[in-house]
């Protein structure tokens, strides 16, 4: 079963993107990743801006960031299969340590990387 991981990316003072939470769905040999401004919490909709690709190194992964690009921990970890995809929707049944139920990630048709993510436990 695929792995995911949630984590939260603090930066550094004077970047264009602040603080937030990456997560990242591991998918054919990368983590498909989205940088959200929090933490999915059930009955919100969460903005969400889809990433490049990372390493799975990122799986496992806590500290520096290469390129003086600030510094991740992680937040929640588990396993997930994919309920349902298709060209502008993801739901994914999450197994992790804190999100455990479905997650929607549903892209937004004028931003090529504007999402929104929402959740519901179970």
């Amino acid at each position: 079963m695929p792995r995911f991981v949630v984590l939260f990316h603090e930066t550094p003072a004077g970047s264009a993107r602040g603080k937030h939470f990456d997560l990242m769905l591991e998918h054919d040999g990368v983590l498909r990743t989205w940088a959200m401004e929090k933490m999915p919490a059930t009955g919100e909709i969460v903005a969400a801006e889809k990433l490049p690709d990372h390493r799975l190194h990122y799986l496992d992964y806590e500290g520096e960031v290469s390129g003086n690009r600030g510094d991740v921990r992680r937040v929640d970890a588990g396993v997930y299969y994919v309920v349902e995809e298709n060209a502008t929707t993801i739901v994914a049944s999450l197994r992790g340590e804190k999100l455990r139920g479905t997650i929607t990630l549903d892209h937004d048709d004028g931003e090529p990387h504007r999402w929104r993510v929402s959740f519901s436990p179970g």
